[in-house]
């Protein structure tokens, strides 16, 4: 997929942000990113022992950690110690992406020229951003809104009342009436007096083949993107909130519900009414039954139900008891 980036940066050095910090480095800051994608001159995190394997093969030098954490990152990470992990990182995200913490409208949308979009047939009163991209054989519905720099693959089909933002959307995928999708996703850091928006920076990616049925809301990453596998795909009304990963082959029915972070393999089948709670990992060939709550990991080819869910023979069992 393409390098393109949807939020302009501000160009800040660590001191400009730490100013009162004595640090073994201070560089400009390139992005902010987690333990096991960021590059040397990244701002990281630890908040959790979830990540202590990401953090001890981390190329950043500055992790910011708590106390309690910090011997588990190597010697040669600086290490900024504060009391609320996510509340630093929201502040350094607003001090580098001062406007990703709220939705404002694209001013820049116009009605679709047709010299620009050579092959692409569009609906009544659609409005396209600067700088977007759409591939040929495409069809936009009416009154559909794609917001700049979108990405769309060739052979598309948007249904009519779409809003797409800060989104990459592969070949041959099919996104039905009214769905949104890259809009800011439910971030906030809990304060005293007033809660601190968490600004999200991240895309969402909708890989090849894929289909979005109606109303279905797909967030963007707040650091990581929000990922939807090729070949996968969502029923009616699901939701994926943030950084949410779904792999390839998988089957999602309707008004499912993804908190975020959550990382689902390949080849995967839920079932309506499902829930899967935030910072999971569901593996390959998964089956989790309709209305099932997912409050814990699940390995691979592993068929769960209930709530909490667990195995189906688990399920059965006790529900035969209390016949």
């Amino acid at each position: 997929m393409s390098q393109i980036f949807f939020f302009k940066k501000n160009k800040s050095k660590l001191l400009d942000i730490f100013p009162n910090l004595k640090l073994k480095n201070n560089f400009f800051i390139n992005s902010v990113k987690p333990l096991n994608i960021a590059d040397k001159y990244d701002v990281t995190f630890l908040e959790s022992t979830k990540y202590i394997h990401d953090a001890k093969h981390t190329k950043a030098i500055l992790c910011i950690t708590t106390k309690k954490l910090e011997n588990y990152l190597p010697k040669k990470v600086d290490k900024i110690i504060v009391q609320n992990v996510l509340y630093e990182i929201a502040r350094v995200l607003k001090k580098l992406y001062p406007s990703a913490d709220v939705d404002t409208p694209d001013l820049s949308l116009s009605k679709p020229k047709v010299t620009e979009f050579k092959g692409v047939k569009f609906g009544n009163n659609v409005l396209v951003g600067n700088k977007v991209k759409i591939g040929k054989n495409s069809i936009i519905g009416a009154n559909s809104i794609i917001e700049q720099k979108v990405l769309i693959g060739e052979n598309c089909i948007i249904g009519s009342g779409c809003i797409i933002k800060n989104a990459l959307i592969g070949n041959n995928v099919v996104i039905q009436d009214n769905c949104k999708i890259g809009q800011k996703g439910f971030g906030f850091i809990p304060l005293k007096n007033k809660n601190l928006k968490f600004p999200h920076i991240g895309r969402v990616i909708i890989n090849n083949d894929s289909e979005i049925a109606s109303g279905c809301t797909i967030d963007r990453g707040s650091i990581n993107d929000t990922i939807i596998g090729s070949n996968t795909y969502l029923d009616n009304q699901v939701h994926v909130a943030h950084n949410v990963q779904i792999g390839s082959n998988c089957m999602v029915a309707g008004q499912v519900g993804f908190a975020g972070s959550s990382i689902i393999g390949n080849n995967v089948q839920i079932g309506g009414q499902a829930g899967i709670s935030g910072h999971l990992t569901i593996g390959d060939n998964v089956k989790i039954g309709g209305g099932s709550g997912v409050v814990k990991n699940i390995e691979d080819n592993q068929t769960v139900m209930g709530y909490p869910a667990e195995s189906i023979k688990i399920f059965l069992k006790k529900n035969k008891k209390n016949e």
